[in-house]
């Protein structure tokens, strides 16, 4: 099993469990990334149900009233709320699809679908690695050295060496 070929080159995930220290990472990386020239989107895989809307709000009383998308837009930014209303969650590639292009597209979460991802570890969770059952993990980030990884394993806190193996295997060289 590889990467799945219809997912642009420009992605790479965070896979680990949680308490990891994915999230963590991300807010991290994303400025060091942009930093050096880069444009970046994330894409945050949620496994509970999640609301951005706020009872009494506008758009949530025209979400509750059956629409099927709400857009609220402002000077600052702008977000649309789709309701999946009892279809199928979208898959990785499909909301992909729903980006604005951009240089690097980071992914946490989505630990089972097949993207290059590095294993952010933590041995302190308790938790086993994840590398062994996904041949879609290329390194591990992790807290404490592991012996015997055969995979790349980078410190947690080099956030410049893990933005630089992203980067390579995205193929994003230098400033743009």
């Amino acid at each position: 099993m590889g990467a799945d070929q219809s997912l642009p080159a420009n992605l790479f995930g965070l896979s680990g469990w949680s308490g990891s220290g994915k999230t963590t990472l991300m807010a991290r990386l994303i400025p060091v990334v942009a930093q050096r020239g880069f444009t970046v989107s994330t894409l945050k895989h949620a496994h509970h149900a999640f609301d951005i809307d706020q009872p009494g709000k506008d758009s949530y009383v025209h979400r509750m009233a059956g629409a099927s998308e709400v857009l609220v837009a402002s000077g600052q930014r702008w977000a649309l709320m789709h309701e999946n209303r009892g279809s199928p969650e979208l898959s990785l590639t499909e909301l992909v699809a729903k980006l604005s292009p951009v240089d690097l597209i980071l992914v946490e979460g989505f630990k089972r679908d097949s993207h290059p991802k590095l294993e952010v570890h933590r041995p302190s969770n308790g938790k086993p690695l994840l590398y062994p059952d996904d041949p879609n993990i290329i390194a591990v980030a992790s807290d404490v050295p592991l012996p015997g990884c055969p995979l790349p394993v980078l410190n947690l806190e080099d956030v410049e060496a893990i933005a630089d193996l992203i980067l390579e295997r995205c193929r994003l060289r230098g400033p743009r």
